[in-house]
């Protein structure tokens, strides 16, 4: 029997959708028989730092999106093959102690420092491995991940990849595999466009802003009394429960809460719309799911590929208010909500739900083509 090939997935904790996209990949990769390590060297060689920096992170984001955006354009100015620093020798020390030890036969990388590392890394040892980037971003990419020296960009859509070879990327190594969201949408059925509609159900993810819960929860729900919300608080469900519980109370019958759960994709094929922030991971969960999407919460910069990308496939669009939530919603349903249903098909004929599983396959592929020259 032939050996299997070994895969090292590197990731990141700043943003989910770095998180996601690995995870899912492993699971894709693993049901074939591959040996996979999915690990963080930022979190391993430097724990309490890439904590702090994950929460700053996190709060620039969630309190500070104009700011944060800022920070991220001028990244786009950032030139990472000659910026090594103190911030980054560790991890470079972990990544290449990880190499030695795994021995892996290709490695993968969801978050675009690392491919700078594995240059020196892989120079140093003498060693050829192909290297994918998975793309994490959709059609405002940036610089980071253009610059980053690989053998494969694994994008989330057409768009991107178009985008991308504008930016003078060799057309041959980028692929639109899709984003890589879990294998398990694969099996799903989405809503059927013709539902009735008569009990409308939202699923509404709050960023950590408490009066997120309180304003926005209202709005969609007085958009119409068909509405009913399933509220996911996640990691922020001590500090939103509170206000999720005043919430419920104030709307009898009508509101759900649920903290971290593994069923985001039942969830999202359940219901008829879901509201929350325009993070990678979001958005082409929704677009998965063929669950029309109304963005409450923006990063400038960062995220306005992933409206973009929503927009251009007819499938969602910003809502940055309460009051705009609020006239969103009660368009989609006005007219026996024609619009919803138009949204619906729109996210059924772009059809992007098995990402994980084409770019398994596709890395797969690259890799044994590697192992024969």
């Amino acid at each position: 029997m032939p050996t299997p090939p070994r895969l090292l997935i590197l990731t990141a904790a700043f943003g989910e959708g770095h998180n996601s996209a690995a995870r899912n990949l492993a699971l894709a990769l693993v049901a074939t028989g591959t040996n996979v390590q999915v690990c963080d060297p930022c979190s391993l060689a430097t724990p309490i730092l890439t904590s702090t920096l994950s929460r700053l992170y996190r709060f620039a984001t969630d309190y500070l999106p104009q700011v944060w955006g800022k920070i991220y354009h001028s990244i786009d100015r950032v030139d990472f093959k000659h910026s090594g620093t103190w911030l980054t020798r560790k991890p470079e020390s972990t990544l290449a102690k990880l190499i030695a030890d795994f021995q892996p036969t290709a490695i993968v990388s969801t978050y675009p420092l690392y491919p700078y590392l594995l240059e020196r890394i892989l120079k140093q040892a003498g060693a050829q491995l192909p290297v994918f980037i998975v793309v994490t971003d959709s059609i405002e990419i940036n610089s980071a991940w253009l610059k980053a020296p690989g053998d494969y960009w694994l994008v989330t859509d057409a768009s991107t990849r178009d985008a991308m070879i504008g930016r003078q990327l060799p057309a041959g190594a980028i692929i639109d595999t899709g984003f890589p969201v879990n294998p398990e949408f694969a099996q799903l059925t989405p809503l059927d466009p013709a539902d009735p509609c008569d009990v409308f159900r939202v699923l509404f993810f709050p960023t950590a802003r408490r009066n997120s819960v309180a304003s926005c929860g209202a709005a969609i729900l007085n958009a119409d009394p068909a509405v009913r919300l399933t509220l996911v608080l996640g990691k922020n469900l001590r500090l939103l429960h509170a206000d999720a519980r005043a919430l419920q109370l104030a709307y009898p019958g009508r509101v759900r809460i649920l903290g971290w759960t593994r069923r985001i994709p039942r969830l999202l094929t359940q219901h008829h719309l879901v509201v929350g922030k325009a993070g990678g991971a979001t958005v082409h969960e929704a677009i998965a799911a063929h669950c029309p999407m109304l963005i409450h919460h923006l990063v400038p910069g960062q995220e306005e590929g992933n409206l973009r990308l929503l927009e251009i496939i007819g499938g969602g669009s910003l809502a940055a208010t309460p009051e705009r939530l609020g006239a969103s919603l009660r368009a989609i349903l006005s007219n026996q909500a024609a619009t919803w249903r138009a949204m619906k098909l729109a996210l059924a004929a772009h059809d992007r739900n098995s990402g994980a599983l084409a770019a398994a396959s596709l890395i797969l592929q690259k890799t044994l083509e590697h192992g024969q020259k």
